[in-house]
């Protein structure tokens, strides 16, 4: 029964949505103590940037255990598995991404933590990304195809609607590579990533449940995509998860995630941008995450082309820290624009 046919399943909707939170939330503190013994154990962050200066500010950090992400990734399938309707070809999706990537990342992060060399190479690992993108793209465009709008990249403000076609592909691995890699610049402090990552799920939950609502949907004047509601339990787990690892993460961290936790996390919000039909609005979502991303393209640019750096060093955080700023104040600082930026996001619901 899909969620927006009576009162009723919207209401059950609603305390799965709520019991993933928790759920995903329990699962993290009751066994995060026991995890991250077992990561000490066998996998220590290693610092090694090419700032000496940021290495000397980070040398606290060094042995800190690291793949944290395990627990995040573990806890949102947990959760899915318990309240989500595991016939929704969206939630299979959502579930398809996060264990890849997040796959994807456990080697790289592997590699680094057990040889020489700082993980795959910028090749291989966007290889993959738009490898695994591309499947999730192509079950999707599947399933969006025969519906109205299905394969369409609407315009929040208006609802004007650009047919993609079989450009849909492309544009599935757009978002998701993208969003991915966003994540996974931006966790360079303590906390940073995923307290924005708490904030951009919850975000998301919101657009999920209303876009999977028609009565919400058509009056909030936002597509309307049969089945979409599940999606609502998928951010309910991530944001559970997130705020569960926060408690060990936040400054100083007791566990670091690791890309296994962050290209999944970030992988996961591009798909269910794209599954909401919401990706125009992940600019604004992810917001932090753009800023981030752009700190580094820009500095590459400006060093191959002038020889100059635009900041002290990149992503963005990092120069903030170079300048003199506690990383505490760089990450609460940061945290408040992903909360602006996200309410701006949700303010668009009524600009329609």
């Amino acid at each position: 029964m899909e969620a927006h046919t009576t009162g009723a399943s919207r209401v059950f909707l609603t305390a799965r949505t709520g019991a993933a939170v928790v759920t995903s939330f329990l699962l993290v503190i009751l066994l995060g103590p026991i995890v991250i013994r077992w990561l000490r154990a066998r996998f220590r962050e290693r610092i090694d940037s090419a700032s000496e200066k940021l290495n000397e500010l980070h040398s606290d950090k060094s042995d800190t255990p690291t793949m944290g992400g395990l627990f995040i990734v573990a806890a949102i399938v947990a959760a899915i598995l318990l309240w989500g309707d595991l016939s929704n070809a969206y939630l299979q999706i959502g579930l398809f991404i996060a264990l890849g990537f997040g796959a994807l990342g456990a080697v790289d992060d592997w590699i680094k933590l057990r040889t020489s060399r700082r993980g795959l190479s910028v090749r291989q690992k966007l290889a993959v990304q738009v490898v695994l993108a591309a499947i999730a793209g192509g079950w999707l465009y599947t399933v969006q195809s025969s519906k109205p709008m299905g394969t369409d990249l609407v315009w929040p403000i208006g609802n004007a609607a650009i047919p993609l076609g079989i450009g849909f592909l492309g544009w599935c691995v757009l978002v998701l590579v993208g969003s991915s890699n966003g994540v996974n610049l931006t966790d360079g402090l303590d906390g940073l990533a995923i307290g924005a990552t708490l904030i951009a799920a919850a975000t998301y939950a919101i657009f999920s449940y209303v876009a999977g609502n028609r009565v919400l949907a058509d009056y909030l004047q936002v597509p309307y995509v049969s089945g979409a509601g599940e999606l609502a339990v998928f951010c309910a787990a991530l944001v559970g998860a997130s705020l569960g690892f926060l408690w060990f993460n936040c400054h100083p961290a007791e566990v670091i995630m690791g890309d296994v936790g962050s290209l999944a996390i970030g992988a996961a919000i591009g798909m269910v941008a794209v599954l909401a039909k919401q990706e125009i609005v992940l600019g604004l979502v992810a917001g932090l995450f753009v800023i981030e991303a752009a700190s580094v393209i820009v500095q590459v640019v400006s060093f191959k082309t002038t020889g100059r750096r635009v900041f002290r060093m990149a992503p963005i955080h990092h120069h903030f820290e170079l300048s003199g700023w506690s990383e505490p104040k760089v990450i609460v600082r940061f945290w408040i624009l992903a909360i602006l930026f996200s309410l701006m996001a949700l303010a668009t619901l009524k600009l329609r």
